[in-house]
């Protein structure tokens, strides 16, 4: 979203991954309420973007505690019919249905897929003026360092949802399966 942490190219797509600076920018994350989205949502704020979070409504306090300027309840409003002239989506759910976000971006945006398997839009964003990227993920020590400080010192923060014993990681799995969760699942090792 910030910036490359490295050079390997995805496998499932032809084009570089290109960040988007984020001042002055205003950016929708769809799943804000998950375990990409919830930090997406802090660093977008944190780096000068007006964020408009998409989630359940039982997570809108939490998701304007962490940053969001705006709230779309999905269950009550399809976001893709109240947001316009976005400058750049991250869709953590991702997968076949990204592509109802086109319409939100503005000429010059950019669509991030978290799980970009089965989109089909891309000739239609190529008409839009619409860039669509996912990131290879790498571990990149610098970043790691950079996120440490930010949550040793507060700016960010982790939600958990729930935890489960590494000898329970089936149910941790399985509350992974139920969705609509809040944070992240973590699992301790005793």
């Amino acid at each position: 979203m910030v910036e490359l942490g490295h050079d390997e190219s995805n496998p499932l797509q032809a084009n570089r991954h290109q960040p988007v600076p984020l001042e002055g920018k205003t950016v929708l994350i769809n799943g804000a309420a998950g375990g990409v989205g919830h930090f997406a949502v802090q660093i977008a704020k944190q780096k000068g973007a007006r964020v408009i979070a998409v989630a359940s409504g039982r997570h809108e306090s939490l998701l304007r505690e962490l940053g969001a300027d705006e709230f779309i309840d999905y269950a009550r409003t399809p976001p893709e019919d109240v947001a316009h002239d976005i400058d750049l989506v991250i869709d953590t759910l991702g997968g076949p249905t990204t592509g109802r976000f086109l319409r939100t971006l503005k000429r010059g945006g950019a669509l991030f897929p978290i799980y970009p398997l089965g989109f089909d839009g891309a000739e239609e964003a190529a008409t839009l003026g619409v860039t669509v990227s996912a990131t290879q993920v790498r571990s990149s020590g610098a970043q790691l360092k950079e996120v440490g400080r930010l949550l040793d010192d507060g700016s960010i923060r982790v939600v958990v949802d729930s935890t489960y014993p590494l000898a329970e990681a089936r149910k941790a799995h399985e509350r992974a399966a139920q969705g609509h969760i809040q944070g992240k699942i973590v699992l301790t090792v005793e």
